[in-house]
């Protein structure tokens, strides 16, 4: 029997690359153990960010370039991730039950971003983290019915202070809409929007959340701007169309997160194409290349670009969102790889030591 060299064996793991990250897994620091045992080999791997979508490639990548090694006769990879807890904004205080806060937010209405709010936290649930979503647009609150909450829910409450998050395709809600009636008139002026936000945000029992996305609403005003300064956000997310105008008014959004330090994870761009229902021919109505181009300026990334398709607004109007109606379409691919490219781009960030972190097998 020959032995196996175990530096060979790590050099074939080191042949394989992070796709998000762009390192191999000892660099990343990935690699939890490596047992060799005769002509067995164990790996255990665990990522740090959103990827259980992924851990099936990577064990079937990695297997095939350590069964290369002379003298190996059998492989057995393990792959879990971890999510940490990273810093928010200018060190404020982290929500009870919830460890990393994401914002998305738009310049500007009409881009589709609670749409991408909606996917982006049920696509994070599909890669294996516990994830909420608050509805932050007080004037016009969707995310309910994007869920498919019927209309009157109600949260429920504990002991007359505390509510209850609403599940929804297996992840946690909660909005203005289901506090307040439909004959409430929300013609509230900028602080008290604020501060019924912050008190909604805070009097919820979140339970145990890798994350809570946080639909923003649209603008860059001065609601906004104090929900920015009061809410621990660890990231943002904009969502743009190609149309200049509404790359103006994304740019506009960017810099309203630097100005309270909170870093923008990169830029999802919406209706990048239009996809002809009836033969499939793909045209790019609103221009090219424009949501690049800002997260070239700005020094962010394209997390990814979404077709404008019948059936996304389709299904999410019908409280069905596509990455739960057709988890194998071309959107709810898309939808994934957005949530594993934002998580990776946050695991970069600085961490918050002193929060616990979330083990989740893949």
């Amino acid at each position: 029997m020959t032995a196996i060299a175990r530096d060979a064996v790590e050099t074939a793991i080191r042949h394989y690359q992070d796709p998000y990250l762009g390192k191999d897994l000892f660099a990343l620091d990935a690699v939890r153990d490596l047992t060799i045992d005769g002509d067995r080999v164990h790996l255990s791997v665990q990522l740090p960010y959103p990827s259980s979508g992924i851990h099936g490639a990577l064990r079937q990548l990695v297997s095939n370039a350590i069964e290369s090694v002379p003298g190996v006769g059998s492989v057995a990879i393990d792959v879990d991730q971890v999510i940490r807890t990273y810093q928010p904004q200018k060190d404020l205080q982290s929500i009870p039950g919830v460890r990393n806060i994401i914002a998305v937010a738009s310049g500007k209405g009409g881009v589709g971003k609670s749409t991408t709010a909606v996917n982006l936290a049920l696509a994070l649930k599909s890669e294996g983290c516990r994830v909420g979503i608050l509805d932050a647009d007080i004037y016009g609150p969707s995310v309910g019915m994007m869920l498919g909450i019927p209309d009157g829910q109600r949260p429920e409450t504990q002991e007359n202070k505390w509510f209850v998050p609403v599940p929804a395709h297996g992840i946690e809600s909660m909005s203005m809409a289901y506090v307040v009636t439909e004959k409430t008139p929300m013609v509230w002026r900028g602080p008290m929007v604020s501060g019924a936000l912050t008190q909604l945000l805070n009097q919820t029992l979140w339970n145990d959340l890798d994350f809570l996305i946080v639909d923003m609403p649209p603008g860059t005003g001065d609601i906004q701007l104090t929900l920015a300064q009061k809410v621990p956000v660890t990231g943002a997310v904009m969502v743009t169309t190609p149309q200049d105008i509404a790359l103006m008014d994304c740019q506009k959004g960017i810099e309203m997160f630097r100005k309270v330090d909170i870093p923008v994870l990169g830029i999802v761009e919406n209706m990048s194409t239009h996809i002809c229902s009836h033969c499939g021919h793909h045209e790019p109505l609103f221009g090219e290349g424009g949501g690049q181009r800002a997260a070239d300026d700005y020094e962010t990334e394209l997390l990814g670009q979404l077709p404008l398709h019948l059936t996304i607004r389709e299904q999410t109007d019908g409280g069905n969102p596509s990455v739960v109606a057709e988890p194998d379409s071309e959107v709810a691919r898309t939808y994934g790889d957005i949530a594993r490219r934002m998580g990776a781009r946050l695991s970069q960030r600085e961490r918050n030591l002193t929060a616990p972190i979330s083990v989740s097998k893949g």
